[in-house]
């Protein structure tokens, strides 16, 4: 279902997303982190849509189609890496930032924080090219929102 759009999120030297797709290759970041740890909890997947409501001014119908849409490609997206590298190529970095803080309130939205979760979020601010401070920032916003 995704194969083209995966097939150009992956070429050597991606090319800038549209809005569109940014926002779909970033959900899809989101829901990533939140199956993780092997629950996907309702609270993650509702706050997945909060922020694609606040984030791209979304109804929650619209921002629910989205996650549904992201799901999908979640489960079709190459490994983390290949994924998460495609998507520093073709996100700015201060958007990159707002998709850590993000991923943070994700991984925190359903009060346990795994393992499993923390290995991913700091394999993929790396990979994202955030730094530990930020990311660390980035963290201490979200658990206060």
């Amino acid at each position: 279902m995704f194969s083209d759009f995966l097939s150009r999120l992956t070429q050597p030297q991606p090319a800038p997303f549209t809005d569109d797709d940014a926002r779909l290759a970033l959900t899809a970041l989101l829901v990533r982190v939140a199956r993780s740890d092997n629950d996907y909890a309702d609270s993650e997947m509702a706050r997945i849509d909060r922020i694609s409501v606040e984030r791209y001014d979304l109804s929650p119908f619209e921002a629910a189609g989205l996650r549904a849409r992201a799901e999908d490609l979640e489960a079709e997206a190459p490994d983390t890496v290949r994924f998460t590298r495609a998507i520093k190529e073709a996100v700015a970095y201060d958007d990159r930032l707002a998709v850590v803080q993000a991923l943070w309130s994700v991984a925190l939205a359903d009060g346990h924080r795994t393992g499993e979760e923390d290995s991913l979020l700091r394999l993929v601010v790396s990979l994202l090219g955030i730094s530990d401070v930020d990311s660390a920032m980035a963290r201490q916003k979200a658990a206060k929102s």
